[in-house]
C-alpha cells in the first residue's frame, strides 16, 4: 500500500514513478564471474577473481556492480569482501542509486550496518529525485534506517526536486503510523528543520494536519513547528 500510494502521489503531481531495480532473475541467471559470485554470496569465488584481476566495479547492463548486486541480494559478506577489495562505494547504477540507498529502501538495517561500518557514506546524492537515503527512507517509514543514516551523519535537511525534505517526505508519502511516526520522532530528536516549506509553500504542520495525522501533528507541535 505505501508503494501504491507513491506512486499514485508521483503520478498525480506528473513525476516520474520509476525507482530502483534490483536484478531480474533472467539478468541473474546470465550473470557470471563477479557479478554471479557476488549474487551467490560465494566469498571465496569472488576473492579468486579480483586475485586473478577481475575489475572490482565492472557493471552490467544496469550500470550495477558487483556490490550493488550483493547489496540488493543481501549478501552481506560478498559486501565484506568486495569493499575490503576497493569496491566504489558511492558508484551509482543507472537509476541513480548507491549501495546505502539500496539498502536504505530494502529496510535492510544489518546490511547497511555493514556499509557504514566499512566507511561508506550516508551524504551523497542519489536518485533521479536528487535526494538522499535518508530521504528515501524516510518516506518509507524504515525507522531503524533512518536512526542508522542520522547517526552516520546523514544530511537532515536535504531538499531534494521534488522540495520535499525527509521531514516532509515522512509526512506526504507516509500512512501516519508507527513506523513513520517513529521516523519523525527520530528526525526531530536530530534537530531537522520542521519550518521548511514544500513547493506550496506548506509546512509539515500543516501537511500533517491536512492528512488526519494526530500523533504527527502532536509530535510537530510539542518540537515548536508552526
Amino acid at each position: 500500500m505505501k508503494r501504491r500510494a507513491l506512486l499514485l502521489t508521483l503520478a498525480a503531481a506528473g513525476l516520474p514513478v520509476a525507482a530502483q531495480v534490483p536484478p531480474a532473475p533472467a539478468e541473474i541467471a546470465a550473470y557470471q564471474g563477479l557479478h554471479a559470485a557476488a549474487q551467490r554470496g560465494d566469498v571465496p569465488a569472488l576473492q579468486r577473481l579480483l586475485k586473478a584481476g577481475a575489475p572490482v566495479d565492472a557493471t552490467d547492463a544496469a550500470g550495477r556492480t558487483p556490490l550493488h548486486v550483493a547489496t540488493f541480494a543481501r549478501q552481506r559478506e560478498a559486501v565484506r569482501a568486495l569493499v575490503q577489495a576497493g569496491a566504489d562505494t558511492a558508484r551509482l547504477e543507472h537509476g541513480r542509486y548507491d549501495a546505502v540507498t539500496i539498502a536504505a529502501v530494502a529496510d535492510d538495517e544489518e546490511t547497511l550496518r555493514v556499509l557504514l561500518q566499512l566507511g561508506a557514506s550516508a551524504k551523497l546524492v542519489t536518485s533521479r529525485y536528487d535526494g538522499t537515503a535518508l530521504i528515501a527512507a524516510a518516506h518509507l517509514g524504515h525507522d531503524g534506517v533512518v536512526r542508522q543514516l542520522i547517526a552516520a551523519g546523514a544530511p537532515l535537511d536535504h531538499v531534494n526536486n521534488l522540495h520535499w525534505t525527509a521531514v516532509i517526505e515522512a509526512i506526504v508519502l507516509g500512512d501516519g503510523g508507527a513506523r513513520h511516526q517513529a521516523t519523525l520522532k527520530a528526525l526531530i530528536g536530530a534537530g531537522a528543520n520542521l519550518q521548511l516549506a514544500d513547493r506550496q509553500g506548506q509546512m509539515p504542520l500543516a501537511l500533517a494536519k491536512a492528512r488526519g495525522y494526530g500523533a504527527m501533528v502532536a509530535l510537530l507541535e510539542q518540537a515548536g513547528a508552526r
